[in-house]
């Protein structure tokens, strides 16, 4: 890579960034556009209670990207795990989504030390445990 194409891939990787949070934002737009009930409604037909629902759709698109690289490191199979148990799946990416020690685990990933310490800090730890021991039979 040139010199001159670094500033080229800095302001493209702004220019993405900026995007996605304008639509971003025009989500949240719609969503405080629908009435109590027609929330309620959704948030009942995904299984997730109004209150998680607003809170997941704040929290936006990339809120549970720890979890697929959590679960790679520990040897769990995502797209084994999203075809044989995916109602499993999305609990995890709720759970990660909402988890508020996203700082922790995201410096643990990039430290390489998350499957020494996720058991201290992860909501996903129990089932990631009880996949893990599936995935060792």
């Amino acid at each position: 890579m040139t010199a001159q194409s670094k500033p080229f891939l800095a302001v493209g990787t702004l220019v993405g960034t900026f995007s996605d949070w304008l639509k971003h934002r025009r989500e949240l737009n719609e969503l405080r556009q629908l009435d109590t009930a027609e929330f309620d409604r959704i948030a009942s037909e995904l299984r997730v209670s109004s209150t998680d629902l607003n809170e997941l759709v704040r929290q936006g698109p990339h809120a549970a990207d720890e979890l697929p690289k959590m679960l790679n490191l520990l040897g769990i199979d995502e797209e084994t795990l999203a075809r044989t148990q995916p109602l499993v799946l999305r609990d995890m990416q709720r759970v990660c989504a909402l988890c508020a020690n996203k700082g922790e685990c995201d410096r643990d990933l990039v430290a390489g030390t998350a499957a020494e310490h996720y058991k201290g800090y992860c909501l996903n730890a129990p089932t990631i445990e009880v996949l893990g021991q599936q995935v060792n039979k």
